[in-house]
Order: C-alpha cells, then sequence, then structure tokens
C-alpha cells in the first residue's frame, strides 16, 4: 500500500519586495498542510533574497517547511551552510535548502572575480558545497553547547569538530559558526531537470524536483535517480523524487483543457503546463501517485495567489477528503513531514578526533 502524498508549492512573486505578501502565502499554504513551499532565487534578475525573505516568514508560521534557493556559485560554502543553519534554527526545524548553479557571464560580472564556468564544472562545484554543507553541520555534535554559567564554559571541546575540507577550487577548515541545526541536516532540494545535477540530486539531495508530461516520463526519471542514488551507497527510499509542475487553476471549476487533464500536463518551454480546474487536477495527482510514478508534486502557480487559494481549497481538500493527503502535520520539522529520519552524525558514529575551539 503506497503512503500518502507529498505536496509543496512555489512561493514565487516576481516584482514583489513585500514581506507580507509572502509570509501570507506561506500561511496559506500550511493551512492547506503542504510540506513545503519553496522561493526561486538568482543572481540573474532583480528581486529580494529569499533566504532572507523565508527567515521573516518563519517565525510567522508554524509547521511548514521553507526552502529557499541558494545559489553555490560566487557564493562562498562555510556562509552557505551557515545562512541555512540559521534558517532551520529561526524555523525550528524547518528549513530546506534548493541547491542551484549561476551559469551566465553576467551573474559572473556581478562578483568580477572569474568568468563562468561550463555547466558540468559548476555542478561539480555545487556537488562539493553540499557535501562540506553537511560536514559543517555535523561539526558540532548534539550537547556541544553546555552553557554553564557558573563555570564559565560555553562549548565542550570533545564535541567540536573541524572537517579540513579541500575541494578543486575551496577548502575549509571549520568548525562551523553555527550549532548543528534542529533537523541535524537542513532538506537539501535539487531540481534534476538538468543532466548535470542528475548526479548531486542522487548523491546529496533529499528532494528531487523533476519534470514530467506523462506517467511515463514521471516513472523513468525516478527510476534513474533511484538507482544513481543506490549506486552511491544510498538507501533510494531516503529520496522524494517530486514532479515539478505549472499549474493555472483559471478562473472558475471547468473541465482540463485538451492535452492537460488526466492524460498528463502539455510539455512547454518553462515546463510541464496543467491548465484546468482543482478537481481534474486532483485526479491527475491521485492517478499518478496510484501508478506509483511519483512521491508527489511540486506545484508551481502561474498566478500565484489566485492558483495557490485554488490549490489549498479545492485539490489538496479533494485529496484529504479522500485519503491521500494528510488533515494535520502529524510533527513539527520538514524532515518529519517527508518521512526521513534525521542523520547521525558523522563525527560522533566514527569517534574522529575532536578539536576544541579553544584549541583552534
Amino acid at each position: 500500500m503506497r503512503g500518502l502524498v507529498h505536496l509543496a508549492a512555489a512561493l514565487d512573486l516576481p516584482g514583489v519586495f513585500d514581506g507580507g505578501a509572502f509570509t501570507a502565502l506561506a500561511r496559506l499554504a500550511e493551512r492547506g498542510g503542504l510540506d513545503f513551499v519553496t522561493l526561486d532565487d538568482s543572481f540573474a534578475r532583480p528581486g529580494p533574497d529569499a533566504l532572507g525573505v523565508l527567515c521573516r516568514v518563519a517565525p510567522a508560521t508554524r509547521r511548514i517547511g521553507l526552502v529557499p534557493t541558494v545559489t553555490t556559485t560566487h557564493t562562498e560554502p562555510f556562509r552557505v551552510q551557515a545562512a541555512v543553519a540559521t534558517l532551520d534554527w529561526v524555523g525550528r526545524g524547518r528549513a530546506g535548502w534548493r541547491i542551484d548553479v549561476s551559469v551566465t557571464e553576467d551573474e559572473a560580472r556581478l562578483f568580477g572575480r572569474r568568468p563562468t564556468a561550463p555547466a558540468d564544472a559548476l555542478w561539480r562545484e555545487a556537488d562539493e558545497v553540499a557535501d562540506v554543507a553537511a560536514r559543517l553541520w555535523d561539526s558540532w555534535e548534539d550537547g556541544a553547547e553546555i552553557r554553564d554559567v557558573a563555570d564559565g564554559r560555553f562549548l565542550d571541546g570533545d564535541l567540536v569538530h573541524r572537517v579540513d575540507f579541500t575541494g578543486t577550487g575551496f577548502s575549509v577548515r571549520g568548525p562551523s559558526t553555527v550549532p548543528r541545526p534542529p533537523q541535524g541536516h537542513p532538506v537539501r532540494v535539487v531540481d534534476a531537470t538538468d543532466a548535470h545535477a542528475c548526479a548531486v540530486a542522487a548523491r546529496h539531495a533529499d528532494v528531487a524536483l523533476v519534470r514530467a508530461a506523462s506517467p511515463a516520463q514521471a516513472a523513468g526519471v525516478r527510476h534513474r535517480l533511484r538507482e544513481q542514488a543506490r549506486a552511491f551507497g544510498r538507501d533510494p527510499d531516503t529520496l522524494r523524487v517530486l514532479v515539478s509542475l505549472l499549474v493555472d487553476l483559471g478562473d472558475g471549476e471547468h473541465a482540463a483543457e485538451p492535452g492537460h487533464g488526466g492524460g498528463g500536463p502539455r510539455p512547454t518551454v518553462h515546463g510541464p503546463l496543467y491548465r484546468g480546474g482543482p478537481v481534474d487536477l486532483a485526479e491527475l495527482v491521485a492517478s499518478w501517485h496510484a501508478e506509483g510514478v511519483t512521491d508527489g508534486f511540486h506545484f508551481v502557480p502561474v498566478e500565484p495567489r489566485r492558483d495557490l487559494e485554488r490549490l489549498v481549497n479545492g485539490t489538496v481538500a479533494l485529496l484529504q477528503h479522500r485519503g491521500l493527503f494528510r488533515t494535520f502535520y502529524p510533527g513539527s520539522t520538514l524532515r518529519e513531514h517527508l518521512g526521513l529520519a534525521r542523520p547521525a552524525n558523522r563525527y560522533a558514529v566514527s569517534g574522529a578526533p575532536a578539536v576544541s575551539r579553544r584549541a583552534s
């Protein structure tokens, strides 16, 4: 018997800088019980910093996961992991990180340090950043903070570790400046549409987003990602594969347009697009999930305010009525929403030598 479907949505509001608008959408998605919301970001276009916006949204929400896009190109890996860990602390265990790269020369010129590299090199760098981020999150073991005012001790130096990571383009000594996040590792999300991103998704992602216009296509991509994860020594059941789908739910209830309904969305240059009503979208979700071709869906509303409201009040409500989606959050962290365990600390398990911050 298959488990419940996982559902997420994008909060993208192009040209909007009002934090209250993002908060209102996140609260709406939380009312529907969605696993998480994403907020895209890029150096290629103007807009608010996604991670900063979701740090603003976090105190105004209670359960929904918060996943900003943070590029690994032209950014310092140490600062990236610390910022994502901070979001996890602010959100009390609800942070994710959508890993992406910056591929254009215009983005490179903003920093003036180096020209852009080929996509395969950028994703190899992203792989290393994802790796060192996890090591830095583990650099503080649980219980490392003592906070003993009487003795004047803040840390147990035996529980703080140096990572000493050397990659192809950077090196990080560590430890992190932020204690281990509540989730151990914030949830890592990768859009696996690009062939170069697939290896990073298979090796590091907790959630892989894929674009598929048919159940057969979704099944094929999911199978390949799970087999890649297995080849990297992972249990493929620790990888959630979600179909990312543009949705245009219009202003009223109507049947899906030809090519958009139960037979599958219509391919577009921006990705698969569903255009129809909430009822037919619920049928599509139920059908694909029953066939076992996906673990869930990541919806990208064409009209954010209108479509997200129709998703929550229409599609999600129908899926809940059919027992395919939960009616409440059984846990408090994003990992719990996704049915993922909190990772063990690699240093505590391996017994690697500890380095006191006083000594370093």
